[in-house]
């Protein structure tokens, strides 16, 4: 299989990438610093380029099978994972190819009896305030992917605290607030790695969002 990986060098792209080549899949990883890119490791079937996710083209889109987007940012240009999202789709719209698959946040999940959004937990602790910007507008691109209809896309959130880490053993759930027996909500990269290429390999979702988190 042959994947772009926008943000490759990130958290959660630098461990897709790292797994996809493991698994023998061919990666496009797109990222805009030629020196992070030059640092991922080795491999003939990796492939980078130094380039703006928002100059990517059809052409250049229609020649892998997948795209993920683990794109981060800052949280004073957190608009721009709507922005991305609304403007792969619509390069994509009724094609077949590629499918899409993003990695979101965890404030769109739901939680505590009243099952509420986790963005508003988030929210409420004033010192959130700096980067609170950044579920918010995940929670804004995960709304409108759900109204997409013409694009295989799928998306996956991690649990409340998406740290750098090995693959652990996972759970999985489709949108509630996932925590482990002691109840912490943790997912390490490694296992959203994991989560992302057997989805990619084995497709169970479409058109919709599931969760992982470490058990």
């Amino acid at each position: 299989m042959k994947i772009m990986i926008i943000g490759a060098t990130g958290m959660a792209g630098s461990a897709i990438t790292k797994l996809a080549l493991e698994r023998n899949h061919t990666v496009v990883a797109i990222g805009r610093s030629e020196e992070k890119l030059a640092a991922l490791p080795a491999n003939p079937n990796l492939q980078t380029k130094a380039k703006d996710a928002f100059d990517l083209t059809l052409s250049e889109l229609q020649a892998v099978d997948v795209v993920v987007d683990a794109m981060a940012t800052s949280p004073d240009k957190a608009y721009r994972h709507v922005d991305l999202a609304t403007k792969l789709i619509a390069q994509l719209r009724e094609q077949q190819r590629p499918r899409l698959l993003f990695i979101l946040g965890a404030g769109s999940l739901t939680t505590g009896d009243d099952q509420h959004l986790f963005v508003h937990d988030i929210e409420s602790n004033p010192a959130n305030a700096a980067f609170v910007a950044i579920p918010q507008n995940q929670l804004a691109e995960l709304t409108f992917l759900r109204t997409v209809t013409n694009v295989d896309w799928v998306g996956i959130s991690p649990a409340a605290n998406f740290t750098a880490g090995p693959a652990t053993p996972a759970q999985y759930g489709h949108d509630t607030l996932l925590t482990n027996t002691t109840g912490e909500s943790v997912t390490n990269s490694g296992t959203m790695a994991v989560a992302v290429l057997n989805e990619l390999e084995t497709p169970k979702h479409h058109q919709e969002r599931f969760t992982v988190a470490n058990q």
